[in-house]
């Protein structure tokens, strides 16, 4: 139950995230409201998964770098793509809501330590 509880903050956190990188981050726009955004983070979510379980911890939020920071950019990029009608993403608006969302990361980490 507490897992599930962790798990629903951990999304509600980073839906408001993209919110904020929505107003931020110019070529970042996402639609459909804070519905929008929790679909948003859900599908980043499970691309990102996906990517650390091709790329390993190299990617991991903890060892963030500039392979960390590109791959950010590209599942963001990608998730346009999956969800059209709520998340409409330039190259360099992935770039800036890579770079936005990892300033964020730090000072509110959507990952429940």
């Amino acid at each position: 139950m507490t897992q599930w509880i962790g798990l629903i903050i951990r999304f509600v956190v980073s839906a408001l995230v993209l919110i904020v990188v929505s107003w931020l981050a110019p070529g970042f726009v996402v639609r459909g409201g804070f519905t929008g955004a929790l679909i948003a983070a859900a599908v980043i979510a499970v691309l990102g998964y996906a990517a650390e379980a091709l790329l390993g911890d190299r990617i991991s939020p903890q060892n963030r770098g500039i392979v960390g920071f590109i791959t950010a950019a590209v599942v963001i990029y990608l998730a346009q793509f999956i969800i059209p009608t709520m998340l409409s993403v330039s190259l360099a608006g992935a770039l800036i809501s890579a770079f936005v969302i990892g300033l964020i990361d730090a000072v509110v980490p959507t990952v429940l330590r």
